[in-house]
This record gives structure tokens, sequence and C-alpha cells, in this order.
């Protein structure tokens, strides 16, 4: 045997030892996957926010234009939620623990790549690859929880999941800005570099094997050449929609196209033995239900962290340091809810926390919108935000958890792809939303976007707030409505060591 031959045999032997046996053997296995799986959702999640502080810096830099050195952000974005779908269906074929691993290994050489870029195109592309693996890593992550965790404690150890989320979403731009200020702007993609080797040799240790069905191994190509471009689609047609205008013609045929293409998507997913996306899925009320509401739950949270810096900095008068500081009461308040919400969820059931909690952050928008004047009090101001945080915190645990527990075990990928993309599609409406309202509001009260009268600025806030409180009114509705599946139709996933 050649020393290839037998170096390829110790590899793949040793990948067959694991996970460790000193991790599987401890009675708190669970929580050390738990912990595993939230450090690539924090890595995912920061890499989404930390780039914002960065994009003034690389225009600098790269004589850009703002518009062409955006792609920067947009390039991940747009990669992140058309990929989560696709490597969900992929790791509930070849294994979770297989590709939450390589995705780390993909977010690794990514990550460098971006630091070392030595031009703007060569750094957008490289943020495609770094999404890629972020992508694989939070397709995977609500999954390998729901697979891994009994049911009596998912909801805390989801809420865990959520927290890392949010930590990683707030603390991005502080993040970002100080590595900036100390040693240039590579800094913010070299610096994921030494925790992604933590992550990937954690993951290779102490994820548990995958308990494969043995079910249909086939993927459907024709399927994913129709369900990404029509993600991309609809996402382009939200980002540009708020600058060139809902009607526009180019906004227009987006949205045809998207429509086209998920009708043609539906066709072929009815048809094909082994879909993508097995619609029948969304015959269960609870999985499409969870979904659409926890779209429309991120769509309030960007929604309001779109539209409180204009306040804060137009008529407010503060800093851009000091606004920033102001607007972590969001994540703060929904990270120190999240994992005690997926506790009370595992007691006393998702439907009261779901709809308490999307109530929670309607009362908190409507709160911000009535109070709103050029003097406003800044303590409530404050106390808004933390109710708009700590109602997603009540609200995305126990969702996510009735989601995922409804699902069959061999589709826990997919099914996890699909709600992380939902939240991602969340994430775009919120900010085009937002600034579509703000938009026509300052317009209708004489406003104007660079100097004007600031108090053009109050009632523009006031009524875009009240719309999002509707929305999230919305939401607690569809949540209190949504009927939990019998318990026959769950799952219980046992686990492979």
């Amino acid at each position: 045997m050649s020393s290839d031959a037998a170096r390829d045999g110790s590899i793949r032997a040793f990948w067959r030892s694991l996970p460790l046996s000193r991790f599987t053997s401890r009675p708190s296995y669970q929580w050390y996957v738990v912990g595993t799986v939230c450090i690539g959702a924090f890595m995912a999640a920061v890499d989404a926010s930390i780039v914002n502080v960065a994009l003034p810096t690389l225009s600098h830099s790269f004589h850009a234009s703002p518009g062409v050195t955006g792609w920067v952000l947009i390039s991940y974005l747009l990669t992140l939620a058309t990929l989560l779908t696709l490597f969900g269906r992929l790791a509930d074929m070849l294994g979770r623990r297989l590709l939450y691993t390589f995705g780390f290994v993909i977010f690794i050489i990514g990550s460098a790549a971006c630091g070392a870029a030595p031009s703007l195109p060569f750094l957008i592309v490289s943020r495609v690859f770094q999404a890629a693996g972020a992508a694989m890593l939070q397709a995977n992550s609500v999954a390998i929880i729901t697979a891994t965790v009994p049911t009596n404690v998912r909801g805390r150890a989801i809420g865990f999941q959520g927290s890392a989320q949010a930590v990683g979403l707030s603390v991005g731009p502080a993040v970002g800005g100080a590595l900036i200020g100390l040693f240039g702007w590579r800094a913010i993609f070299y610096v994921n570099v030494p925790v992604g080797i933590i992550g990937t040799l954690m993951a290779a240790v102490i994820l548990p094997r995958d308990k494969m069905t043995g079910g249909v191994t086939t993927f459907d190509w024709w399927g994913a050449l129709m369900f990404s471009p029509a993600l991309v689609a609809i996402m382009m047609a939200v980002t540009e929609a708020p600058h060139m205008g809902w009607t526009s013609p180019l906004v227009l045929a987006l949205f045809a196209v998207a429509v086209v293409l998920v009708w043609a998507f539906i066709l072929r997913e009815k048809r094909f033995k082994a879909p993508l996306v097995d619609v029948a899925l969304f015959r269960l009320k609870v999985f499409t239900i969870g979904n659409i509401t926890g779209l429309l739950s991120y769509l309030v949270m960007f929604g309001v962290l779109f539209l409180m810096p204009y306040f804060f900095e137009r008529v407010s008068g503060y800093p851009a340091a000091i606004v920033g500081l102001l607007l972590t009461a969001v994540p703060v308040g929904m990270t120190l809810v999240s994992p005690q919400a997926g506790g009370l969820a595992d007691r006393y059931g998702p439907r009261m926390l779901t709809t308490v909690g999307m109530a929670s952050s309607a009362l908190g928008a409507g709160l911000l919108a009535v109070t709103m004047a050029i003097h406003a009090n800044l303590v409530v101001m404050i106390i808004g935000l933390l109710l708009v945080g700590v109602g997603l915190g009540m609200f995305t645990p126990p969702n996510n958890s009735s989601v995922m527990g409804a699902l069959p075990m061999e589709q826990l990928g997919v099914g996890g792809g699909i709600l992380n993309m939902s939240r991602s599609l969340g994430m775009a409406f919120g900010t085009a939303v937002s600034s579509t309202l703000m938009a026509g509001f300052l317009a209708a009260y004489g406003g104007q976007l660079i100097g004007g009268p600031r108090a053009a600025w109050v009632p523009t806030m006031r009524y875009a707030l009240l719309v999002l409180a509707a929305i999230a009114l919305v939401a607690a509705i569809l949540s209190f409505l949504k009927t939990q599946q019998e318990e026959g139709n769950k799952v219980e996933v046992p686990m492979e060591f």
C-alpha cells in the first residue's frame, strides 16, 4: 500500500472514530452540541453585520462608489438566503454533521480570501464563497439541535442558538469598528480564521453522527436551478425597490420572474420523486404559519433598527457612536429573554409565548410611535426598543422549536434551511418596507432626507412605526391561531453515537 493510500485510510478511520467518547459519554453531552452549534450561528450572524461599518473604508481603499462597494454586503446576504434551503436538503442526504463541519472549512477559506483581497471584485467573489460556508452552518444549526436535544429541553436549546445569532448581529458593527480602527479593514475578515478553526475542531470531535434513513439520495438539480434564481430575483427586487420605486419596470420585472420561477418550481416539486422541497410540508399549519410569522418578526425588528437611527441622528442630534449604543437595546432584550422563553415553551407550549412575544414587539413599536417628539424622552425610547427585542426573544425560540418539532427526521435540514431563509427574507423586507414608508411619509410632510425641517421627521417616524406595530400584531394573531400538531405527527429523533 502506498503512503498516500495509507494516509487516506488513516484519515477515514479517524473520521469514523469521531465524535470522541470523552464528550458523548457525559450526561451534559447535548449542551456540548448546543455550544458547538452556537459558535457557527454566532459567526455567520457576525459577518452579516460586521461589514456595514467597513463600507466607507472600502470605498476609499478601492476608489469605488458606495453603490459598487455595497455589493460586499449584498452579495453575502443574497448568497446566504439562496443557499440555505439547498444546503439543508444536501445535509438531509449526506449528513448534517459532515456538511456543518465542511461549512466551517469553507467559511475559513472565504474569510482568509476576503482579508487578502487585492481588488474589490476579488473581495465580492470571496464574500460569496464565505457566505456559502455560512449557509452550511445556518442551514444545519437548528436541525442538529432538533435531532440531538430531547423534546423536553429543545426550546431552551434553540433559545441559546437564537441568542447567539442575536449577539452576533448586535456586536458585529461594534467589533468591526474596533478592528478597523486598530488594524485596518482586513482584520474584520482575518479574525474569523482562528475562531473558525476552533469551531471546525469542535464540530469534528463533538457533533453526533447522523442517523441516516437510507431514503432517496437523488438531488433535484432542476428544482435548484429554478429555486435559486427565484430567490435572487425576490431579494434583488426588494433591495432595489426603495431606490427605484416599487412600480419601476426593473422591480416589476424581477417580481414577475420570481413568480414564474416559483410557479414552475412548485410544479416540478409535485412531480419529482425526490423534491428539493416537499410541498406537502406546507400543509402543516405549524410549519407554514411558523415561517410566515418568522418572516414578519424579523421584518419588524429590522424595520425598527432601520428607522430609529434616522430619528436619533436627524431629530435628537446624537452622534453615531451613541446611536449604535442605544440600538443595542433590541438585541440585548432578545438575548436576555431567548433562553428563558425556550425553557418556558418546553413546559407550557409555544402558543402563549409566541403570541405574547409578538404582542410585546407591537407594544414596543407602538410606544416608540406615540411618544415620538422632537424632545422625546430617551428612557421611554430605550424601553420601547427593549420591548421590541424582548418580544423577538420571547417569540423566536418557541416558534422555531414548534416548526422543527413538526418535521420528520429526514427533512430537518431542508426545514431548518427554509426557516432561516424566511428570516433572511424578513431582514430584507424589513429594510425595504421601512425605507419606502420613511420616504413616502417624509415627502408627505415636506421633509427631506438631508436637511429640511426637523419637525417633518416626527410624524414620518410615528406613522412608519405604527405600520410596523400593526405588522407585529398580525404576527401575534397568526401565532394565536396556529394549531398544534397532534403528538402522533411529531417525530422523536434518536441519536447515534
